[in-house]
């Protein structure tokens, strides 16, 4: 046992349509001033013209509704986090089945979700897809959640020796998402039930992989340089680094980071889980890679 620290957020999203024709990104947060909680809901859609973006706003707007109404609650919500958001995700993949069904023109929508949701210091989340949330402590970038797609299965294949690494670059399935919220079974859900330990400082970044343009390498350069700045401050120099590629098949980017200081010092609580299982993707001072890994084509969940 230990003493409880208090801490304060500083949370600001921010969103562009890269060079898409229209928006497919949805997000939405709630940081109340004072609060000790608060929650980020990120969806990427996908489908084409109005349906990736019919998509995406019916998953925020049903995952943030139910965090919304327990907002209130917050150790109810704590206690019981991995029933109700999985429960959240289920009503928005059948919201989605629901409007697909009654649109002809929305059938094979769909979209990825990242919910980090904070109470105290205390990171839980739920994520379906390949949007990221990283975790910059220090020098070092973290990948907090896992990335449902082909690539990242073969990838570990790969690492395991068990695909070469050539087969696996050009693999035609390479971009396909292997779950998304589209209206059918959902094969794969990150949804994390022990907390992550968050400290003063820490820098979370949730994203849509329309950010993963620039690189992690890229990512983790800026936040750690931007690290003394305000939240709003990080997420314009990381969209200005996408503008800056003016690469003409970028994809929208939405992203919210959430800094974390302290504020003061409580009771004492019971130890939660550290980042042994997350991980560690650069290192700022021993970094030497400068090359920039852009996701290529448009996705699509797998056997779509």
């Amino acid at each position: 046992m230990r003493e409880r620290q208090r801490y304060s957020y500083d949370a600001s999203p921010a969103i562009c349509v890269g060079g898409r024709e229209q928006q497919e990104d949805a997000i939405a947060m709630d940081f109340a001033e004072g609060a000790d909680f608060g929650f980020i809901v990120l969806a990427d859609g996908m489908g084409g013209h109005s349906a990736g973006d019919v998509a995406s706003k019916i998953v925020v707007t049903e995952v943030f509704s139910e965090l919304k109404m327990l907002a209130d609650q917050p150790e109810l919500l704590e206690r019981n986090f991995d029933r109700i958001l999985r429960k959240a995700v289920a009503a928005a993949n059948e919201c989605v089945a629901r409007i697909a069904q009654d649109s002809p023109g929305s059938r094979g929508m769909g979209a990825t979700l990242i919910a980090p949701v904070v109470f105290d210091n205390r990171l839980y989340w739920i994520s379906v897809g390949d949007s990221p949330l990283y975790l910059l402590r220090g020098s070092r970038l973290f990948r907090l959640n896992e990335e449902h797609s082909f690539a990242s299965r073969m990838s570990k294949l790969v690492a395991k020796g068990q695909l070469d690494p050539e087969v696996a670059e050009q693999h035609p399935d390479r971009n396909c998402l292997t779950s998304v919220l589209g209206g059918q079974a959902i094969p794969e859900i990150d949804c994390r039930s022990q907390a992550v330990e968050l400290r003063e400082n820490d820098i979370v970044i949730a994203a849509s992989d329309g950010l993963q343009f620039i690189g992690e390498w890229q990512i983790a350069r800026i936040a750690f340089e931007a690290r003394d700045l305000p939240s709003a401050e990080i997420g314009k120099r990381l969209l200005q680094s996408v503008y800056d590629l003016d690469d003409p098949d970028q994809d929208n980017v939405s992203l919210c980071v959430l800094k974390i200081s302290k504020r003061e010092i409580e009771t004492p609580f019971s130890e939660v889980a550290n980042l042994a299982s997350c991980v560690p993707l650069q290192k700022i001072e021993s970094a030497t890679h400068t090359g920039v890994q852009q996701p290529s084509g448009n996705r699509q969940a797998l056997g779509q």
